[in-house]
């Protein structure tokens, strides 16, 4: 279902899908394309979306995609209850959800979505899309991204699926950063998860590699599920309550 009310040029329209294998109940997905060369002079003002000093600053581009991402969360919500508001940007630059919601927020180029549920439900999402790496770039990169088990296994598997496998990896453990940060309130990085494995049906497992809290432990595995579209990687990892 789309919704095409009183949305700028920039983001003509919204929808309200689930692109991903695996439905999460009583969680609300909206997406949108963007163009940042339709962005005009009053636009945050008539979506009713605060503009932070650090967006004002920043090119057309951030400032479409951080409109976009808004809007898709302003519209996640009101599917979800009812309610109309757009989150707030902490100083840890992650959105600031009502306490009785959790939620995560994407973008790639020309693309955004926001997810969101309440927290008697989920008590963490992480939604997170990337753009398909080509596959002399995805090499290049592996070893910021991949650790040495993951690197192993991708040298030990098909070339063709390098670019799919490092994508992957980058978006997926963007996706738990997400769900987790908000929860045990410490940053972790690449090295400190592992995908263990994942199939073409968009199913995942990951593993953490590092101490967060004493449930978020070093050897704790969580489920995630992606999907393939339009040149770009969507990966979600949820946290039931």
């Amino acid at each position: 279902m789309t919704q095409t009310t009183t949305l700028p040029a920039c983001c003509p329209a919204l929808t309200h899908h689930w692109p991903l294998p695996e439905i999460l109940d009583g969680a609300v997905l909206v997406s949108g394309r963007f163009n940042p060369a339709q962005l005009v002079e009053g636009d945050f003002q008539r979506c009713l979306i605060s503009q932070p000093a650090s967006i004002q600053r920043s090119v057309a581009k951030r400032q479409t995609e951080f409109l976009a991402g808004r809007l898709c969360a302003m519209e996640a919500m009101r599917r979800l209850d009812g309610r109309q508001l757009a989150p707030d940007i902490g100083e840890d630059r992650a959105p600031i959800w009502p306490n009785d919601i959790c939620g995560s927020i994407t973008h790639s180029t020309g693309w955004a979505a926001a997810i969101v549920a309440h927290k008697q439900q989920w008590r963490g999402l992480g939604l997170d899309t990337e753009n398909m790496l080509s596959p002399e770039r995805a090499t290049r990169l592996a070893g910021e991204i991949l650790t040495p088990e993951e690197l192993a296994q991708m040298v030990a598997g098909p070339a063709e699926r390098i670019a799919l496998r490092v994508t992957l990896t980058f978006s997926i453990k963007e996706a738990l950063f997400k769900a987790l940060y908000p929860i045990v309130q410490k940053r972790f990085y690449f090295e400190h998860a592992q995908l263990l494995e994942w199939s073409d049906d968009g199913h995942a497992r990951l593993r953490l590699l590092t101490d967060l809290s004493s449930e978020w432990h070093n050897g704790k595995e969580l489920e995630g599920q992606f999907s393939v579209q339009d040149a770009h990687v969507l990966s979600l990892v949820s946290i039931a309550a």
